[in-house]
């Protein structure tokens, strides 16, 4: 994977909630080069969405209607998974 893509995806991560930072930062290091295409986009979909959607994910009381963004939630609320 490019160093840029990673970069910039490293800076999207970054968000207005320091828990959303924690969250989406350990799992760009530590899921996102060895996911499959659709996990990845579904993850960079995610980060198009507001602070307060994505925490509402996270927490479980909304979820997401796309099923491989739902998976990606899964991933960031288990962070052992």
């Amino acid at each position: 994977m490019e160093a840029a893509r990673l970069s910039r995806l490293r800076w999207r991560c970054r968000r207005g909630m320091r828990e959303l930072d924690v969250v989406f930062q350990r799992y760009l290091e530590q899921h996102y080069v060895a996911a499959s295409p659709e996990e990845q986009q579904a993850f960079e979909a995610l980060l198009e969405e507001q602070d307060p959607v994505l925490l509402a994910y996270l927490t479980g009381r909304e979820h997401p209607q796309d099923p491989q963004q739902a998976y990606v939630i899964a991933r960031l609320s288990n962070p052992g998974s």
